[in-house]
């Protein structure tokens, strides 16, 4: 059984939507954020105190940009992993690590220097730096979004990891500066209903945990 410790909206959602798009039974752990701090023995599950981290038995992952890929590829065969075959996978490879380390990575200077830091150490120019360093990515990475999915002309994986970085953009409150080109595509990605099922669980999980 694959168990995924979560925080609502994190990194982990990625891990949380591919589940849900593949059908695959997994156990959902729901912990406060930041969990290194506020989850006891967090750092004895995952010694990075990151988030996400997912067991699929004894193995153990904690890289949610590669959580999405293994689990197609483990539990497929499955459309949401391009195969090495096809045409797109080198597009496809790039979006799914685009998402995190090209367009979350600046995201959580944000959130660090403006919510999670005390005010006594919040740093306003650091993370305006970094918000103006996502959206002049994501504007750059827009163009090369294809039509309807990033990549292969259907939704993958790589979908999953790219999208990711716009929930949290939007959590951010950072929604209104994304690119007017990229509106349609995140609509459809929330429209989903493995996205819908992901933030139900997410929900129900917050419910029980209350």
């Amino acid at each position: 059984m694959i168990k995924l410790y979560h925080c609502a909206d994190a990194r982990s959602f990625r891990a949380l939507w591919a589940l849900e798009e593949l059908g695959v039974p997994y156990e959902l752990v729901l912990m406060p954020f930041p969990p290194r701090a506020r989850f006891p023995g967090y750092r004895d599950l995952n010694p990075l105190g990151t988030v996400p981290v997912m067991f699929d038995g004894e193995h153990r992952m904690t890289e949610s940009a590669a959580m999405g890929h293994y689990l197609g590829a483990k539990y497929g065969p499955t459309d949401l992993v391009v195969r090495p075959d096809e045409p797109a996978f080198a597009d496809y490879m790039n979006f799914l690590v685009m998402g995190e380390a090209t367009l979350t990575f600046p995201q959580t200077i944000v959130l660090r220097y403006t919510r999670l830091e005390p005010p006594e150490r919040r740093a306003v120019q650091a993370a305006d730096d970094y918000r103006q360093w996502f959206l002049s990515r994501l504007r750059a990475a827009s163009t090369m979004v294809g039509e309807g999915f990033v990549c292969a002309g259907r939704f993958t994986m790589a979908d999953i990891s790219f999208a990711y970085a716009l929930l949290l953009g939007e959590n951010l409150g950072l929604a209104a500066e994304f690119p007017s080109s990229l509106a349609p595509y995140w609509q459809a990605m929330q429209a989903r209903d493995g996205f819908k099922r992901a933030k139900a669980a997410q929900a129900v999980a917050e419910i029980a945990g209350a």
